[in-house]
């Protein structure tokens, strides 16, 4: 699993406003490996519905994995046929690798991908990308699991599907409801800062990028689609099946370990009420109490447990002591990770030490009142301590609040959150065939703000076809990556060191 940095923290959220400008809005990327007979239907179909239906400009990228057939043919004739059509070759094979690649040189605010077959109804194209568009959400996925899809497959697919799924809500606690879906969108500004840390190449890539995307905390929009199952498609079920489950072995370690640095993933939400500085009205400090209560509750069960127990071979005060001690640290320990959001070793022996002071004050209320209840009986019952107990404890817990919000974990937030570091704007220019190239001033992931503020491209109404000809895009992935493009003929080279790993069936 990757540990290096990704580019930098994602900035707020923005809407899009409408518009005339040079660069298509939404790059929909088709993977293929040998389709020559389904892919020219299908990008026929795919251009004939957003020339209908979708109201800003687009781009239709057809990404060869390495294709031992005529699909390069097929690729060509379509880029000079269609004008929004352009066409990648890639030297190796691997559906991640292919949209890893092509997503990181796109030059488009908004990009997607959907499989060859169009099993999914492109009806719920629109509403997929929609909320990319306006700012709402990060990425976009079309379920075919959701209440309201209407979904045509075989028992064996459909239990694959389904248990796929709950392997990955049981390991890696996903709540997403369909990884697998080949019908996904995501933000430009977000595949820039989230594709580095996205280690698969193959059918795991879609998996791995959302479980990474959603335990940063971005926002993932799910569209209930409408899905017909392809009988000829050639995906090998077990080898796939393998693959995944060694995926998610892969992220769940990772995860775990803290190897990913998922904190560059964070983003300011732009009118999210938890940004705003309201007046009397401490952050976050609803869900503290409700969070302090569900520890403390464990932690008094926990403590009268403990108590129970040292009691049968120890004075009252005693077992008290050492009761309260034990459930002190843990009570210490749950409340910085789950009320107060600390994460990481920083700084856990000082809050273990003032919890410890915490600890003290606790036991001063609770051994005074034991005290207090052996002055006023000579033999009080079992009953009657766990009650005067009961009494102290939720008065100490009442303090221990206040002490750790104010004290152990007093809110630093508004102070901590660096500035973005700005970057000067790069022009990138866009081939596609012989046809005229996008052009546009393309601001860096850093500074959205800049890039809202050009309007989207409308569609035009009409743009000739291209000459007969037109050859297939060939490019270097370092170049892609860095905004250049250069000679036609070149060959890619890998995205990565590990891509060329000897034995990568993929």
């Amino acid at each position: 699993m990757r540990t290096d940095s990704s580019p930098g923290t994602l900035p707020a959220r923005e809407h899009l406003p409408a518009g005339n400008a040079g660069t298509p809005v939404l790059d929909v990327v088709i993977p293929v490996y040998n389709e020559e007979k389904d892919l020219g239907p299908c990008v026929v179909r795919l251009h004939d519905h957003l020339r209908r239906t979708f109201p800003y400009a687009f781009r239709i990228t057809i990404a060869d994995n390495a294709s031992t057939d005529t699909t390069p043919q097929v690729a060509r004739r379509l880029e000079a046929d269609l004008a929004e059509v352009t066409s990648f070759r890639l030297d190796q094979k691997g559906r991640g690798r292919a949209l890893r690649t092509v997503w990181s040189a796109s030059d488009a605010p908004i990009l997607a991908y959907m499989d060859v077959d169009l099993s999914t109804d492109l009806n719920a194209l629109l509403p997929l990308v929609a909320p990319l568009i306006s700012g709402h959400s990060d990425l976009a996925i079309g379920s075919r699991l959701a209440r309201s899809s209407r979904v045509v497959r075989g028992a064996k697919r459909e239990f694959i599907s389904r248990t796929y799924n709950l392997i990955l809500r049981g390991s890696l606690q996903a709540r997403f409801s369909d990884a697998q879906c080949g019908f996904k969108a995501i933000r430009r500004d977000v595949a820039q800062v989230l594709l580095p840390l996205v280690e698969d190449t193959g059918w795991f890539f879609d998996t791995e990028m959302l479980v990474l995307a959603e335990r940063a905390g971005l926002r993932i929009h799910e569209v209930p689609v409408d899905w017909v199952d392809d009988p000829n498609s050639t995906v090998h079920i077990v080898k796939t099946a393998t693959d995944d489950l060694r995926g998610v072995w892969r992220v769940g370690k990772a995860l775990t370990t803290g190897a990913l640095p998922l904190d560059r993933l964070t983003r300011p939400f732009g009118d999210d009420p938890r940004d705003r500085d309201v007046q009397d009205v401490p952050k976050g400090l609803a869900r503290q109490l409700v969070g302090f209560c569900v520890v403390g509750g464990l932690s008094t069960l926990f403590y009268l447990v403990l108590y129970s127990a040292f009691r049968s071979f120890s004075g009252s005060q005693v077992a008290n002591a050492l009761a309260l001690l034990v459930s002190a640290v843990a009570n210490t320990a749950a409340n910085r990770r789950l009320t107060f959001g600390v994460r990481g070793r920083g700084g856990a022996v000082r809050h273990q030490a003032q919890g410890l002071v915490v600890f003290g004050i606790g036991l001063a209320l609770t051994s005074g009142s034991l005290a207090a209840l052996n002055a006023a009986s000579s033999d009080p019952s079992h009953s009657t301590e766990l009650a005067v107990l009961i009494a102290a404890n939720l008065a100490a817990t009442v303090l221990r609040f206040l002490l750790f919000r104010a004290w152990v974990f007093p809110d630093r937030d508004g102070s901590a959150r660096p500035e973005p570091t700005p970057v000067a704007p790069h022009t990138v220019t866009y081939p596609t065939g012989g046809h005229q190239p996008y052009e546009s001033h393309l601001q860096p992931h850093q500074q959205p703000h800049h890039q809202s503020q050009r309007p989207l491209p409308q569609r035009p109404t009409h743009q000739p076809h291209a000459q007969s000809g037109t050859t297939t895009t060939r490019f270097r992935a370092g170049e892609a990556a860095d905004g250049t493009w250069r000679d036609s003929t070149m060959q890619l080279q890998p995205v990565r060191s590990h891509d060329t790993e000897p034995g990568d069936p993929r």
